[in-house]
């Protein structure tokens, strides 16, 4: 999960992830218009983190790799450290709404 994490970490690499998210598939040349101001290589450097970290898959289609997106990493990472505190987030909002709501009710009671 570490590798998830650094590779998220970088502004650059989450650039790419939102670039698959809009099209997934795409080849280097097309994922270097996501970051113009970095060389090929560069571009390079991070999908290779990104795959590293599971993040990403790529398939070869003739001479072109096709880059996908993997959102099961971010999915568990949702489900293991985001979920869980927004549950109980939306828990106590909601018994806060309760306790208002009753409040009003008893306070427009004669």
């Amino acid at each position: 999960m570490d590798e998830i994490f650094k590779a998220l970490a970088d502004a650059n690499r989450r650039e790419l992830l939102d670039s698959l998210a809009n099209e997934n598939g795409q080849t280097l040349q097309q994922l270097e218009l996501a970051l113009p101001n970095m060389t090929r290589f560069g571009v390079m450097k991070h999908l290779k983190i990104l795959e590293a970290a599971n993040l990403i898959s790529h398939q070869k289609v003739g001479k072109f790799k096709h880059h996908y997106l993997n959102p099961v990493p971010i999915a568990e990472i949702s489900n293991r450290w985001i979920d869980k505190f927004t549950k109980h987030t939306a828990t106590g909002l909601n018994r806060l709404k309760t306790d208002l709501e009753a409040s009003n009710q008893k306070k427009e009671k004669p």
